[in-house]
């Protein structure tokens, strides 16, 4: 995930079981073949939900992984991405109906296609994939948020002492304070039917993300010269080994900035028919990766080409961009708003979860008290909710003070959501629906094409946790300022 954020139609993303409450007056024009009201989204309005959905916090490492690459495997490899995306979105917008690609059952989430595509033992999978996914999200939401917060309070002490003071501070205040904040809102019922939440979130990461595509403009007109090379960051300038593992890490990086299958058919079931859902929502696909892989390039670009090899690991936190001052403020506090209710949308489905298989379990757990609010509606407190999500938000918060390396835990999310979630289950999926023969020549070239994304995958992640393990060793845990 790349860290945008939107809440499509009136049920909850990445929803675990998917239930549907139909209305019976199938015949009735205001409703579709599912008995829900007309869905009315059209191309432009998916492709919209779409850009807003995969551009976030992801862009923030592209100029670093270009670095990594060089300027001829960095563009190549984010095409290669774009492509590989295009492609298996295709497989997935023909799983949102099972059967007939115009008739059929309507699958309202990504869980629900592998449940009624596949079955058995890769729903579990799916469900273990997705879930490790969100929580490696909201684990990196809370780095990223609590580091832009320290960019913050640096940024004004480099203005007033004139970077001649370091500013070093540690940012584990600012991730308790992060926490404390996500432990109130974890506790709102029905987080998700907060429409506006996807409203804020798409004007907040836009306008970071086009503060740091301004600013690396800015610095390349400064110093009258692109920097960088055609390899990326030299051996010399860093080890052989390490050369390796940050080009593999790179590749995770980029991997997580365009991963948005899960939400996929969610999207698509915004859409109105016909044109078939499928074709409309190919069209969007490519409309949307287009303007992403776009803008993606120029930020990513524009900050290697700003700063060559010494590229900050976020382009907004890194101090390659020192002035002016108050407006890398504003981006930061924009990453921070963002961040704050993309934590909720991403830990929603785990809460979720939990309080679902709990309440079957044990089915007094749900049981509630009402407190009344002075000028609001009674709010109903659940006690093993209260507990439950208060220790979910340590537990991610803690595990942030220990591992603060944005880039490092975003390469390990996108190399852990990339093969499984946008490659090999809508792979899968496809195979199933057309009904192809197995070693036929396409199932042949298909699963090809899943061994080498499982491939790159793998490498992305080794990586990526190689860099954890670098940075550890120079790493106090809750004593080390940045």
């Amino acid at each position: 995930m790349t860290g945008n954020t939107t809440i499509l139609s009136h049920h909850q993303a990445f929803d675990v079981e998917g239930d549907v409450v139909s209305h019976t007056d199938n015949a009735s024009k205001c409703f579709d073949d599912d008995g829900r009201l007309k869905r009315t989204g059209s191309v432009w309005t998916a492709s919209s939900h779409i850009i807003t959905a995969v551009i976030g916090s992801g862009v923030l490492s592209l100029a670093w992984a270009i670095a990594q690459l060089g300027w001829i495997a960095g563009p190549a490899v984010m095409i290669l991405f774009s492509l590989v995306t295009i492609y298996t979105s295709s497989f997935l917008a023909d799983c949102y109906r099972s059967g007939d690609i115009n008739s059929g059952k309507r699958n309202y989430t990504y869980m629900d296609a592998v449940r009624s595509i596949l079955g058995g033992a890769n729903v579990t999978l799916c469900g273990i994939f997705q879930y490790l996914n969100l929580f490696g999200i909201v684990i990196g939401y809370t780095i990223a948020a609590s580091i832009s917060m320290t960019a913050i309070k640096r940024s004004n002490c480099f203005h007033k002492s004139g970077h001649k003071n370091p500013c070093h501070m540690s940012s584990n205040q600012y991730m308790i304070m992060f926490g404390v904040i996500e432990i109130f809102l974890s506790q709102i019922p029905d987080f998700d039917q907060i429409w506006w939440l996807s409203s804020v979130a798409a004007v907040m990461s836009f306008t970071y993300s086009i503060i740091g595509l301004a600013l690396g403009i800015a610095k390349v007109a400064e110093n009258g010269i692109i920097k960088g090379s055609l390899t990326g960051i030299s051996i010399g300038a860093v080890s052989e080994t390490q050369k390796i593992w940050k080009t593999f890490q790179a590749l995770g990086d980029i991997a997580f900035a365009y991963s948005y299958a899960v939400v996929l058919i969610e999207i698509q079931d915004t859409l109105k028919s016909p044109p078939s859902e499928a074709k409309s929502m190919k069209k969007a696909t490519k409309i949307s990766i287009a303007v992403t892989t776009t803008f993606y390039m120029l930020c990513g670009c524009m900050g290697y080409a700003a700063f060559g090899d010494a590229a900050p690991g976020n382009l907004l936190t890194g101090f390659g961009f020192y002035n002016p001052f108050w407006l890398i403020d504003i981006a930061n506090a924009a990453i921070v708003v963002h961040l704050v209710g993309a934590y909720q949308v991403f830990a929603q489905p785990i809460f979720a979860f939990v309080e679902k298989t709990a309440t079957q379990r044990w089915p007094n757990i749900d049981k509630e008290f009402k407190i009344e609010i002075p000028c609001l509606p009674p709010y109903k407190l659940n006690l093993f909710r209260l507990v439950w999500r208060t220790v979910f938000v340590i537990l991610t918060t803690v595990i942030s003070m220990l591992l603060p390396f944005f880039n490092d835990i975003v390469g390990v999310i996108g190399a852990l959501g990339f093969w499984p979630l946008t490659v090999y289950f809508p792979v899968e999926m496809y195979i199933s629906q057309k009904k192809i023969p197995k070693w036929s020549n396409r199932w042949i070239c298909l699963q090809i094409f899943s061994g080498a994304c499982l491939v790159v995958s793998v490498v992305a992640a080794v990586g990526s946790i190689a860099g954890v393990l670098l940075d550890l060793k120079n790493y106090k845990p809750f004593q080390s300022n940045i």
